[in-house]
């Protein structure tokens, strides 16, 4: 019996995952506004509240990716 039981891994959500998200989120608003759901307050808020932390997660991700490139394609940088 192992010591350590393997778990299953995760998906690794990537930028183009996360613009994804991002651009259905934004496009989810859209729709809400023209169906009249403009005026819900608790809705829009929450609608904003998940724009906010999508777009945060995407520039993090993208950030991450760009910087793992520039570290493969140059090494390490020191300074």
């Amino acid at each position: 019996m192992p010591m350590f039981e393997r778990r299953a891994e995760e998906p690794v959500t990537t930028a183009v995952d996360a613009r994804s998200r991002l651009r259905r989120l934004q496009a989810e608003r859209l729709d809400a506004a023209e169906a009249g759901l403009g005026p819900n307050a608790v809705y829009m808020a929450d609608l904003h509240a998940d724009i906010a932390a999508a777009r945060v997660a995407y520039v993090g991700l993208a950030m991450t990716e760009v910087a793992s490139l520039r570290a493969e394609l140059g090494g390490t940088q020191v300074g």
